[in-house]
């Protein structure tokens, strides 16, 4: 019995475990591994372990890094069911289909150059018909119902509170009268995030998974955001410019029109044009409108008297891409959401390339950006990028909203492990290498007992030789 850790292990992308008990193998994610060429490079190298020989997977949630690379194991043989709630079945559907789609776009774009100098043709990663396969495997579970995944594993999904449909996974492994329960943290969600429900607290553990993605910044509060996106959209006003919001198609997208909605007066946003471009982020939006129960109070609240959270008077819808194209026109009063959230692909970097280098344009970064990512570049106060071969000049004004995060921040991490009795051992994964030191230093020096690791790609633990608690 033990689990071998194979991807977000000293980085955030390409989250992936390997679990074996009683001689079956059970994955625990398997996501796409995002930043820079040579890292998204070895998205391409064979699986550590036979495809066909997966009994099940078990995914926490949709979001690319934890389950773009779902088609490709269908593609090498894996025919297993994929436990997950049936939210991120709903959400897969159309991310799995978008990025196989732009997989297949770029082999064909680099086709293009191959053939002019007679090399030869690579093929993508996967297909949308890989992608469709894969998503029928899916077997979608409600949150708190109890089931045996294969002979000796037990599994329970709980609400996570990150995106739709994202889940803390609990797991009773029994293996020869050794017993042991494993609880899988996948991403946890900021506390107070407007639309979900706040992480289910679980408390009791032999050994804990935990997200590290920010276990080194905390947060701001609520009230501070909401404050800091306020004067952002008024000194905008005043330097009569745009408002570029490289947005994540799920959840971010979805909590920002919530907000523009709740906001809309005391923000002064009928002087605006919000310009919602992103296909993914349109078809991701129509699913949260269709899960009405996932929301939180105060949304559901909201949903029952409007009937919808996410319609304004003045939101414009791009689905084509001429009706992309029209808005690089626009100089001024637009607020562009766009995707990716990263900024490595998509249609925001066609805005960056007409709205960057304008001194009177404001950027808006919202979400956790990976290293070697355009959008990293940008936080991290690049005066020049490339796109496309040219060199574009950064004159715009660069704000990092971290407060509108939808992970926990150091100390909402630190709470919900405080929330199990006995400090049970913790494998800090997801997390880049001073994220993780940082949050490891303070689990140990105020969570007495705690053994906390960190491990590198491709270590096993040993689940056997837990102290039993």
């Amino acid at each position: 019995m033990d689990i071998q850790f194979l991807g977000a292990a000293g980085e955030v992308t390409g989250s992936c475990h390997l679990l074996r008990v009683n001689g079956r193998r059970i994955l625990l994610e398997c996501g796409l591994i995002q930043g820079t060429r040579q890292a998204e490079a070895r998205n391409a190298q064979p699986f550590p372990f036979k495809a066909g020989e997966i009994d099940a997977v078990i995914l926490s949630h949709a979001h690319i890094d934890h389950s773009g690379r779902l088609p490709l194991l269908y593609k090498s043989g894996f025919r297993g069911p994929v436990y997950t709630h049936g939210a991120t079945r709903d959400l897969c559907s159309i991310m799995l289909r978008d990025s196989a789609y732009l997989m297949e776009k770029d082999a064909e774009w680099d086709n293009r150059k191959r053939q002019r100098k007679g090399l030869e043709m690579v093929q993508p990663l996967y297909t949308r018909r890989d992608a469709e396969r894969a998503v029928e495997l899916f077997a979608p579970l409600d949150y708190d119902r109890e089931i045996e995944v294969v002979p000796g594993v037990r599994l329970r999904l709980r609400d996570a509170g990150h995106i739709l449909g994202s889940a803390i996974v609990e797991l009773w492994l029994e293996e020869k009268g050794v017993r042991r329960k494993v609880v899988f943290s996948g991403d946890l969600g900021h506390r107070g995030a407007p639309i979900l429900r706040d992480p289910v607290q679980v408390n009791d553990a032999d050994l804990v998974l935990m997200e590290s993605t920010y276990g080194n910044r905390r947060h701001r509060s609520w009230e501070a955001t909401w404050q800091e996106l306020g004067e952002i959209l008024e000194k905008t006003r005043r330097d009569e410019g745009n408002i570029l919001i490289p947005a994540f198609a799920v959840g971010r997208t979805q909590e920002l029109l919530y907000l523009f909605g709740l906001n809309y007066e005391q923000w002064g946003l009928e002087r605006w044009d919000v310009f919602l471009d992103s296909p993914l982020a349109i078809e991701a939006t129509e699913i949260h409108a269709r899960h009405t129960e996932l929301y939180d109070r105060e949304a559901a609240r909201e949903n029952h008297i409007n009937g919808s959270l996410f319609a304004l008077p003045n939101l414009h819808i791009s689905r084509t891409a001429a009706q992309s194209m029209r808005l690089n026109r626009i100089s001024a009063g637009a607020i562009i959401i766009a995707g990716s959230g990263m900024c490595n692909g998509g249609r925001i970097k066609h805005h960056l390339k007409h709205n960057l280098w304008r001194r009177n344009c404001h950027v808006v970064m919202i979400g956790f950006q990976a290293a070697g990512t355009l959008g990293r570049q940008l936080v991290d106060g690049a005066t020049h990028i490339r796109l496309w071969g040219e060199t574009i000049r950064v004159g715009a004004e660069v704000h990092t909203v971290g407060g509108l995060s939808a992970h926990a921040d150091q100390e909402g991490l630190l709470d919900w492990y405080r929330g199990f009795r006995g400090h049970p051992p913790v494998v800090l994964v997801h997390g880049e290498p001073e994220a993780r030191e940082q949050l490891e230093a303070r689990l140990e020096t105020e969570c007495a007992g705690a053994q906390v690791f960190r491990p590198e790609p491709g270590e096993r633990l040993d689940l056997t030789h837990l102290p039993v608690r």
